[in-house]
């Protein structure tokens, strides 16, 4: 379907409707995404206080058959944010829709707005005390709608599940401009098709969400982490269960870290505080969250006894301070920096099943050798099965050298992925990099569907066009 871009006409109109502060000049850091896949392009940038303005500037831009596009932090990876082909859109950001609009302390619920940064999502849970467990590299500058509307993971998706599973209801503008008041605070709601569900994961292709009501956790007591050096991936996988034996739901993080990581931690980030002396081939960051009257450090010490009869671990590290702790975390957490400065030919976002994790790194490694002398760093969070898989120039030499050979590494990868049942996108999202991933490995009953889904919800295609589903 044609449509238009976001010129002074429609400026004038929603200057007209809505007041002149709502407008704001398109800047680069609207444009860009992190990894540098992607330039977007737009014509004009609104920035709503209310759901009702959002709804109104959709209503406009539905009218005119202009593109929108969502904007959240800005801090996606595979381009949903950035539009860099077709009519120049309408950037909605949500940034000034911050309000944390209730806690309910009894009910472990929060309502938070969109554009809420996911720290203070964090600490305004904690000031009633309690938890809310999504943790991710970017929780400083992402904001909760994003998170939801990629279905984010992170760091404690073991224990606490996906933002997905931790989301009750939401307030949303369709395409139509219409809103819906979906901010339940029910855990059985079985009246008919779940929207909230259709809306998390949709990248904004099916409208935009300004409001959410999200589940609390308790506050463990105490927390327990430590770095342990392991055999190989199997022994990784051996020790989770062990783990999961004994601790059961106590267990909070379970991280699987490779040399190739530690190494690239040396060569651009010095600063980082290695716990080994020497930099072993594996090693697992362990996080535990105990409740009153238990012990962290003594459950880490059992389960490291218990698993060094087994033959699973080498030398380890258990925290003994705060200040330690984030040593043992930014360690981890460090990798995607350093990454990101070394350069990769190919990053991916993989999940297989668990135990299948460590047949798929040995013929990950086959497949990726006989492309050429790369470098492959996989780390990520084994304790659900995403690993962030990533293949790298050969020492000395820049990305930029094999740019002609990354859909080479990408397919290889992605079909081995595919081989052994796993997803191509384990928890950053379609987007825009992986549009043509979802038409090869996501199926013609599939795609169809989506498809029939965003036609009865969008029909004139203005909902992020390019993301998810490959534009008319």
């Amino acid at each position: 379907m044609t449509l238009n871009p976001a010129d002074e006409k429609l400026a004038r109109l929603i200057r007209a409707d809505l007041g002149e502060d709502i407008m704001r000049p398109v800047t680069e850091r609207y444009l860009e995404e992190p990894r540098g896949r992607f330039t977007g392009h737009a014509g004009l940038l609104a920035l709503p206080r209310t759901v009702d303005e959002v709804a109104a500037l959709v209503r406009l831009a539905l009218d005119k058959r202009v593109p929108v596009v969502p904007y959240g932090g800005g801090t996606g990876l595979v381009g949903g944010q950035v539009m860099p082909d077709g009519p120049a859109p309408l950037l909605i950001s949500l940034e000034r829709m911050t309000a944390i609009r209730a806690v309910y302390p009894t009910e472990n619920i929060l309502i938070a707005e969109a554009g809420a940064i996911l720290a203070d999502v964090q600490t305004a849970a904690e000031e009633a005390n309690r938890l809310f467990p999504l943790a991710l590299a970017a929780q400083g500058s992402c904001r909760i709608g994003g998170n939801l509307a990629t279905n984010a993971g992170g760091v404690n998706v073991l224990r606490y599940g996906n933002a997905r599973d931790l989301c009750l209801g939401l307030e949303a503008v369709l395409p139509s401009g219409e809103i819906w008041n979906g901010l339940s605070r029910l855990r059985k709601d079985n009246t008919g098709y779940d929207l909230r569900n259709l809306l998390i994961g949709a990248e904004g292709t099916l409208g935009i969400i300004t409001a959410a009501s999200l589940k609390l956790s308790p506050r463990p007591e105490a927390v327990g982490t430590a770095m342990v050096q392991v055999a190989s991936p199997q022994a990784a996988i051996d020790l989770l269960s062990l783990a999961h034996d004994q601790l059961g739901e106590a267990v909070s993080t379970f991280e699987l870290i490779h040399k190739q990581g530690l190494q690239f931690l040396t060569e651009v980030l010095p600063d980082v505080r290695q716990p080994f002396e020497t930099q072993p081939e594996w090693c697992v960051l362990i996080e535990l969250g105990l409740f009153a009257g238990h012990s962290p450090a003594d459950a880490l010490e059992t389960l490291y006894i218990e698993a060094d009869k087994a033959g699973l671990v080498g030398e380890a590290v258990i925290a003994q301070s705060e200040a330690q702790r984030m040593d043992l975390w930014a360690v981890r957490e460090r990798i995607p920096e350093a990454n990101r400065l070394i350069g990769s030919v190919s990053s991916h976002d993989i999940s297989v099943p668990i135990s299948r994790i460590p047949e798929f790194i040995q013929r990950g490694a086959e497949v990726v050798a006989a492309l050429g002398l790369f470098r492959i760093n996989c780390f990520g969070h084994v304790g659900d099965g995403n690993l962030h898989y990533n293949v790298f120039p050969p020492l000395g030499h820049s990305r930029s050298e094999f740019d002609d050979e990354r859909q080479a590494v990408k397919h290889a990868v992605h079909d081995l992925v595919e081989a052994f049942g796993g997803s191509v996108s384990a928890e950053h999202g379609v987007g825009r990099l992986k549009v043509d991933d979802l038409e090869r490995y996501g199926g013609a009953t599939k795609l169809s569907a989506m498809r029939a889904i965003k036609a009865a919800l969008d029909p004139q295609g203005i909902m992020n066009p390019g993301a998810v589903l490959r534009a008319d």
